[in-house]
């Protein structure tokens, strides 16, 4: 045996092992995905049974999703909350990120540690507060409900923020101060046009969590005109529960704008994580 077979052949092994593991890792994620597929085609008699491709599509599935709830009213909701809460989210959390990540000032470290132990903090231990203070200020049942709450930044947008701004080389900001440039003038011109792969990150993942929430709409919404497609797949599920078949499908339509979201993102998303260190 050469010496190149036998460098070759314990790397091709570990590679074998690898893409199994992978595939098996990925096998087990797409699963749910292909089930729910599988039963929004299936008759109510067959959704049970564990097969996985119906013997006869019923298409009209998906067409009874729209008959029994307002399902394009409740996308233009989630659609007008997730871009409302991702573009403050953006901007905000991307202002303090250049604060802490550029900007010179006395307890900066400390202020930065105190703000990112607040991701410590259980949500269901800040959401009672939360609901008192959008029920003092009247904004229960209301389209701000859903926008206020989240519109002004978070702990983890303006550590990611914060991340990429100090990759960014001094000399950018050198060059502007020579120029005059302000530290407005530094952020918005110089530093965040630079800053695309990060926000596209944030943005991707803030519009995620708005979409998939639940609990926030299940406190905040009582009418449909306003509610989001989450809550009403929910309310759906408790007028239509013997109606799998139609659940699913209406599961299948809400999770489509995710990917399409993702799939337009996809290479900045994951260029964004990898230069922002989120990939370990």
């Amino acid at each position: 045996m050469g010496l190149t077979e036998r460098v070759l052949r314990p790397a091709v092994f570990r590679a074998v092992v690898v893409y199994a593991v992978l595939t098996a890792i990925a096998a087990c994620a797409l699963f749910p995905i292909l089930w729910a597929i599988s039963g929004s085609l299936k008759t109510a008699g067959e959704v049970t049974m564990p097969t996985l491709f119906p013997a006869h599509p019923q298409w009209s599935n998906y067409r009874e999703v729209f008959a029994v709830m307002p399902f394009w009213r409740m996308f233009a909701n989630s659609v007008g909350y997730a871009a409302c809460v991702s573009a403050g989210q953006v901007f905000f959390c991307s202002l303090a990120g250049y604060a802490f990540a550029r900007l010179r000032f006395r307890g900066r470290e400390t202020l930065f540690v105190l703000y990112l132990g607040t991701l410590m903090v259980p949500l269901t231990v800040t959401v009672i507060p939360q609901f008192i203070l959008m029920r003092v200020a009247g904004l229960t049942d209301t389209p701000w409900a859903m926008i206020v709450p989240g519109l002004f930044g978070s702990a983890f947008g303006t550590y990611l923020m914060r991340q990429f701004f100090r990759t960014l080389p001094d000399e950018l900001e050198e060059a502007a101060i020579l120029d005059g440039c302000s530290p407005w003038q530094i952020y918005w011109r110089i530093l965040l046009p630079h800053a695309q792969p990060a926000v596209m990150v944030l943005a991707v993942l803030t519009w995620v969590n708005v979409w998939n929430d639940f609990l926030w709409p299940l406190l905040m919404i009582q009418r449909n005109s306003i509610a989001t497609l989450t809550l009403g797949l929910v309310r759906m599920q408790g007028e239509y529960s013997a109606r799998w078949p139609i659940l699913m499908a209406a599961s299948v339509l809400i999770l489509l704008p995710l990917l399409l979201v993702y799939a337009l993102a996809q290479r900045a998303f994951i260029r964004g994580i990898a230069v922002t260190g989120l990939g370990g």
